[in-house]
């Protein structure tokens, strides 16, 4: 990392992400939960801050979770890491800080991680709330998946060819910042995040997560479908399946990264889904 990118991160980890909308004063809520939140591909638990913050003031627990090889721990990502790996990572913060009741929530392909945690944990579990998020499905149980005669498809070995070191995907090689949030309308929080942004394992998007104990079926479970999001917005092969019987289904204003543009409407909308 070059000597300028260590010292903005460096000075960003010392402060709260710039542009967040304020917290202000909050209530307490008469019934506290506990919320350990997941962040997706190329984001650390710092993506989940001004929300963990507004739920910690208003008496919630709130754990946001950085899996191994990104974020402030991308000095660990090794071609080893992959799917378990992250899955180990959050049910070691829930075993460790001996959470139960778990409002457990995954942004992105975060929704995978969380699947895998709550095979493991289902009975830590209070609630699953996939922001944004894609929920897998036995049927389709990774986001990337072999062709019928073994190989991974065209698109992905496409991509591939761009993989850092032939295993870690580079936001920038694919993506503008809009795929995150409306850079003209939050200029400052768009330069925090590509700040921080990170290599990512690629093997979290192409290891099947287990559904050996039924992963997220059975579970209460809710999906946050972030309408606000211009440039391609997340599909229906993300969230088709939350729009079935079992889950509860609502629509949040906001761009992709509504938790840091609307960190208290977010966390809101969380609370109010996990009851």
């Amino acid at each position: 990392m070059n000597p300028d990118r260590r010292a903005a991160l460096a000075a960003l980890a010392m402060a709260p992400l710039a542009g967040c909308a304020s917290t202000g004063s909050v209530t307490p809520v008469a019934t506290p939960r506990t919320f350990v939140f997941v962040p997706g591909t190329w984001h650390g638990g710092w993506v989940w801050r001004p929300v963990v913050d507004v739920l910690t003031a208003r008496g919630h627990r709130a754990f946001a979770v950085t899996c191994t090889g990104v974020g402030e721990r991308h000095h660990l990502m090794s071609p080893d890491v992959g799917l378990d790996t992250h899955v180990a990572d959050v049910v070691n913060c829930i075993e460790y800080e001996q959470l139960d009741q778990v409002v457990l929530v995954g942004f992105s392909f975060g929704g995978i991680t969380i699947t895998g945690v709550a095979d493991q944990l289902r009975d830590r579990m209070a609630h699953l709330i996939y922001f944004d998020a894609f929920v897998p499905t036995r049927e389709r149980p990774a986001w990337v998946e072999r062709d019928a005669n073994g190989d991974w498809p065209a698109w992905w070995q496409t991509r591939k060819a761009k993989f850092v070191d032939g295993y870690q995907m580079d936001f920038f090689a694919e993506y503008p910042m809009e795929m995150l949030l409306d850079t003209a309308r939050y200029p400052a929080i768009a330069k925090s995040v590509e700040q921080r942004l990170t290599r990512h394992p690629a093997r979290q998007w192409t290891d099947p997560v287990s559904f050996e104990n039924g992963g997220w079926e059975s579970l209460p479970r809710s999906y946050v479908h972030c309408v606000g999001q211009k440039f391609r917005p997340s599909s229906e092969r993300m969230w088709g399946i939350a729009k079935t019987p079992g889950w509860k289904f609502r629509e949040l204003p906001t761009d992709r990264l509504g938790m840091l543009t609307h960190p208290e409407q977010t966390a809101l909308l969380l609370e109010t889904l996990a009851g």
